[in-house]
C-alpha cells in the first residue's frame, strides 16, 4: 500500500545534498546530513513521519543501525512509544535474537535483545532509506520472531527504481520523499 504524507514534504528535497560518484563512480548519493541540520526541515520530517502512525497506538519504534537511531527515537517520542535499537552483531550486552540475511552482494547480520518486544506489541520500523528492501525485510522478520505486530515501516527517502517496496508487500510502507531514478 503506497501512501503519501498529509504534509507536502517535497520542499525537504531542497535540503538534501546530492553527491555524485559516492561511494563509487556512477552512484548519486543523497546526503541527508544537510536536512538534519536544518531545524525546521528536521522538525517537519519527524512530524510527518509520526503523523502517519498517530492513530495506531504504537508501543515501540524500531530503528536499524545506524541512521535509524537518528529518526527512531524522535518518532518514538512524538508517538509516546518506546525505542528499540536493531544492531550489528556484538553490540548488544544481553541475550539477543540474531538474523543473517542476504544482500545483493553478500550477507549481513542484525541483532535485537530477546526481551525487547513482548508478544503482540504494536511496532513500526523507521529508517532513513528504502533501497532494495533487504535490511527492512530482515528487521520485520526479526521483530515478528519476537512476537511483534508490525504495523508499518517509515522511511525518509525511497529510491523507487530499486523496487525495495516489492520485498515488503505485506507491510504498510510509508516514505516521505521519493526518487524515481
Amino acid at each position: 500500500m503506497a501512501t503519501r504524507p498529509a504534509v507536502d514534504c517535497e520542499p525537504l528535497k531542497r535540503l538534501i545534498r546530492e553527491v555524485p560518484d559516492f561511494p563509487k563512480k556512477g552512484i548519486l548519493f543523497y546526503d541527508i546530513t544537510t536536512l538534519l541540520k536544518d531545524k525546521l526541515g528536521f522538525a517537519t520530517l519527524i512530524d510527518a513521519l509520526a503523523e502517519h502512525y498517530l492513530d495506531q497506538d504504537i508501543d515501540l519504534v524500531l530503528g536499524m543501525e545506524a541512521r535509524g537511531f537518528i529518526f527512531g527515537p524522535a518518532v518514538a517520542y512524538r508517538l509516546n512509544a518506546g525505542f528499540v535499537p536493531v544492531r550489528k552483531p556484538g553490540k548488544l550486552p544481553a541475550a539477543t535474537e540474531r538474523l543473517e540475511y542476504q544482500l545483493e552482494y553478500g550477507s549481513n547480520v542484525l541483532e535485537i535483545h530477546r526481551d525487547a518486544i513482548q508478544q503482540g506489541q504494536r511496532v513500526i520500523i523507521v529508517d532513513d532509506l528504502l533501497a532494495t528492501g533487504g535490511t527492512a525485510a530482515a528487521t520485520v522478520a526479526l521483530a515478528e520472531t519476537l512476537g511483534a505486530d508490525v504495523r508499518g515501516l517509515g522511511f525518509v527517502v525511497e529510491l523507487d527504481f530499486l523496487k525495495g517496496r516489492e520485498r515488503l508487500k505485506d507491510c504498510d510502507v510509508f516514505s516521505l520523499l521519493h526518487y524515481p531514478q
